[in-house]
């Protein structure tokens, strides 16, 4: 199949190409900056934006199948705004004859989950990741390449946190060999993790103990207000955080298996594979 990936150069983006190679898929990649993708040379780079739907027809031709981010990732940013100019995009798709869509969905619904889930012309499957294990390089990497502790509040918190590269793979099989469409896959590693159980996967990677220290509900909003949170996200993050947050992000959803037919992967296979980043 001929398939195009948007925010193919994004963390989970790559790993759909990825995924799409292995399985001997043609894969165009859409790009605002085609020269700087640096995918592998089999990959298709054309230039679009999703932001303005008519840059994208000339990527859309022979296509049989889409994979959508559904928010606006600007150049070294993980994510952005909820993309607005659906419906044009929608129509773009439609008017390509494209069969399948998977919409990877960015913390909760926007508008262009909800226009496509009221369509019937395109096979559409939105993937739910909770949190991936690539953001402990973000979140832990400086400290710990400083051999400091890494201070974060409520240590005790838990998350089914998700391999980036089992989204993809779950991304390029309902992409390529459908029976998910009209579904929501809730995308989980294995098991509930804490903090002390990411940072032991990271330390046994790269052969060192991290130090953990746990800050007061006071100092974790002082950072937060430093980082250049309002109130409504300060006790957002408290909710997440403080209170366990949804359940959704706690307990794995077994979908990676059922769609991959493998056991998700675990937090020890991502560390040892990423340990250069912690050193």
């Amino acid at each position: 199949m001929q398939v195009l990936v948007t925010g193919a150069t994004g963390t989970v983006g790559r790993e759909v190409v990825r995924a799409l190679l292995e399985r001997g898929h043609a894969v165009r990649a859409l790009s605002r900056e085609p020269a700087t993708a640096a995918l592998p040379a089999e990959v298709e780079v054309v230039r679009g934006d999703l932001t303005d739907p008519t840059t994208l027809a000339p990527a859309l031709q022979g296509v049989e199948a889409v994979h959508l981010i559904a928010f606006d990732a600007p150049r070294g940013s993980g994510g952005g705004a909820a993309l607005t100019e659906v419906e044009p995009l929608l129509a773009q798709l439609r008017t390509a004859g494209v069969r399948r869509v998977t919409v990877l969905q960015n913390g909760y619904p926007g508008p262009l989950e909800a226009a496509i889930a009221e369509q019937d012309a395109i096979g559409w499957t939105i993937l739910q990741p909770v949190e991936f294990m690539a953001n402990m390089i973000g979140d832990w990497a400086e400290q710990i390449r400083a051999s400091g502790p890494v201070e974060e509040p409520y240590v005790d918190r838990l998350s089914a946190m998700v391999h980036e590269a089992d989204i993809g793979d779950v991304a390029a099989i309902a992409l390529t060999a459908g029976g998910y469409e009209g579904t929501e896959l809730v995308l989980t590693g294995p098991r509930p993790l804490t903090l002390r159980d990411k940072l032991d996967a990271v330390g046994a990677a790269t052969g060192s103990q991290i130090g953990l220290v746990e800050l007061t509900v006071e100092e974790a909003e002082a950072r937060w207000r430093a980082q250049g949170m309002d109130d409504e996200t300060v006790a957002f993050s408290h909710w997440i955080y403080g209170d366990g947050g949804p359940e959704i992000g706690r307990t794995p959803s077994g979908v990676v298996e059922q769609v991959t037919g493998r056991p998700a992967r675990e937090v020890t296979e991502w560390a040892a594979a990423h340990a250069d980043a912690f050193r």
